[in-house]
């Protein structure tokens, strides 16, 4: 198969692949959403409405009595618990308006704050190309941004930043077993000291990928390939030092909060990525503002990414530059992509895959790849990809 089988999943968004264009809005007016989600409280409507049309909060569209019209609405806050939730917004709405008019919409709390009620609300907002922004929850919260994905037909990468692993372990059926929708998965800023051996097998065995701490300070912009790959992106506050958020469960060690808005602002440039998730601000500790401010800015960030997208995901032959390198110890040659637009590269997956498969077979990957790639030396990142094929 070649790059023009492979342009076939030019449109990346899942809207694509839970429903026919046709169907993409109507699932807003069947008032599914109303059932699960409740307007927000009136004093934060009045100080959004009260708010000067240069902040976030003057500019945002807040649900308080009617859902609002969603047509034209390219993100979407969802908050889960609504005492962590508020306030997070109460930072929010203080940050500065840089975005496209009417396309930020606040659509309130969860009726009820139950994993399972999230699943419902991220499949219809996902469905209808909105891409959903979830806050205020704890991180058992993430498996249903995850599950909200089930009814896809096809796989799904997930990117989860934490600096452990335990959380999504003792969410079963994720990674052991090993769930059917998952093809690829990501931990971003493990701290090795935290991941036991046997954690550190079970990755391995699935070929998945572990950035430490360690390596991605050194070199961030080498997170950029893994975050362009992902469909959703978890972000859990746990992963900051504890003195960047010390309302979490945060070690002394940890990502600054400048570094983890540099992530959140690669995901939201990702024309792959359709939901983004800020956890680990929940009522089960004591809240603070600057935990508080923490996540606000993680939201903003990442929005600002995804208004600024370049739409370089190879959708057709304009605009790539086509690399061939030879590979005689490994009997292929590989073919390499570059945007003309953003000088961002992918890589061709050299080998037969399922139909599933298919979508994933353009890997996103860095220009350090392809140098390694002429000196004859097979990246540990893409040696890892082609495995999972």
């Amino acid at each position: 198969m070649g790059l023009r089988d492979l342009l076939l999943w030019g449109e990346v968004g899942f809207g694509a692949i839970f429903c026919g264009p046709d169907l993409c809005f109507s699932v807003y007016f069947c008032g599914m959403l109303q059932n699960w989600l409740k307007p927000l409280p009136l004093a934060l409507a009045e100080q959004a409405k009260k708010a000067p049309t240069h902040l976030l909060g003057g500019r945002v569209i807040p649900y308080t009595k009617e859902l609002p019209d969603l047509k034209k609405v390219r993100v979407a806050i969802v908050g889960f618990e609504e005492e962590a939730s508020n306030l997070i917004r109460e930072v929010l709405y203080s940050f500065a308006w840089a975005f496209p008019p009417a396309t930020v919409v606040d659509l309130g709390n969860l009726r009820k704050a139950d994993p399972g009620h999230l699943i419902p609300v991220l499949y219809e907002l996902v469905t209808g190309r909105v891409t959903p922004i979830i806050i205020g929850a704890g991180v058992e919260a993430s498996k249903s941004q995850f599950l909200a994905y089930q009814e896809a037909k096809a796989l799904v990468n997930w990117v989860v930043v934490d600096e452990q692993l335990g959380s999504i372990l003792g969410q079963e059926g994720i990674l052991v077993p090993r769930h059917p929708l998952l093809f690829h998965f990501s931990l971003l800023g493990a701290q090795i000291h935290l991941l036991p051996p046997n954690e550190q097998q079970l990755l391995e065995k699935h070929h998945f990928e572990v950035l430490r701490l360690g390596r991605m300070r050194s070199a961030l912009e080498e997170t950029e390939p893994l975050l362009r790959d992902a469909d959703l992106l978890s972000i859990h506050l746990s992963s900051l030092k504890r003195s960047e958020a010390p309302a979490t469960t945060a070690s002394p060690s940890g990502l600054f909060l400048e570094e983890a808005c540099q992530l959140a602002k690669y995901a939201g440039m990702s024309d792959k990525l359709s939901s983004f998730g800020v956890y680990g601000l929940d009522n089960e500790r004591q809240l603070d503002v600057p935990s508080a401010h923490c996540a606000a800015q993680l939201v903003w960030y990442f929005m600002e990414g995804f208004f600024n997208r370049k739409g370089d995901y190879p959708a057709s032959l304009k605009g790539l530059s086509e690399y061939v390198v030879e590979l005689p110890a490994y009997n292929y040659h590989l073919t390499f992509w570059k945007s003309e637009l953003t000088g961002r590269w992918w890589l061709q997956v050299p080998v037969t895959s399922s139909s599933r498969q298919d979508r994933h077979r353009l890997i996103p990957c860095s220009f350090q790849d392809y140098q390694m790639a002429c000196r004859q030396e097979l990246p540990d990142r893409l040696f890892k990809a082609f495995k999972r094929f």
